[in-house]
């Protein structure tokens, strides 16, 4: 058996090491592609006019509203839903956001009925747009990471569908 020269050993480790830089890319790349497909909103972007701020939602191409924003400054994707009475936060997403679970309260659910716990958002901010002091529950059983955004923060703003577009528009004026 004859031993390969050192250039050609190294030359192929290189190879090697580029396909798999190559896939590690393609795979991020792709990754962010179909992210970008779910969540057309990662970083909504805001427009001022006199008396008003407002943020417009491009709908995922299952025609779902989902938007990057922050609870108590943390992180968040909501996902809007005009059907919720309120916000309603996944128990790992409360977790890691340091909610206090309340009162508890049975809900009805596309599901069926569930035990959640009461609580109070500080903050909820998607964009420029900036609620206080919102009620929500922390709900079991959500699938995900998804926060849904319900009427308890939605009945605060005014907001408009039209062409797969979704205007979000709040006050400024005291």
């Amino acid at each position: 058996m004859s031993e390969q020269p050192a250039g050609k050993r190294a030359g192929r480790v290189m190879l090697v090491l580029a396909w798999g830089a190559a896939l590690l890319l393609a795979t991020k790349f792709f990754g962010d592609w179909e992210e970008g497909r779910r969540n057309p909103n990662a970083s909504p972007e805001s427009l001022h006019g006199k008396g008003y701020v407002e943020v417009h939602l491009a709908s995922s191409r299952q025609g779902h509203y989902l938007a990057g924003g922050k609870i108590n400054g943390e992180a968040v994707t909501f996902l809007l839903d005009t059907g919720a009475t309120q916000v309603a936060i996944p128990t790992q997403v409360a977790q890691r956001l340091g909610l206090q679970a309340g009162a508890a309260i049975v809900i009805s659910t596309a599901n069926g009925r569930a035990t959640a716990h009461r609580t109070r958002l500080e903050r909820l901010q998607l964009g420029d747009i900036l609620l206080t002091d919102v009620d929500a529950l922390i709900a079991p059983g959500m699938g995900g990471d998804d926060v849904l955004l319900g009427m308890s923060a939605l009945k605060q703003l005014e907001f408009t569908q039209r062409g797969g577009t979704l205007m979000l528009r709040q006050s400024t004026l005291q």
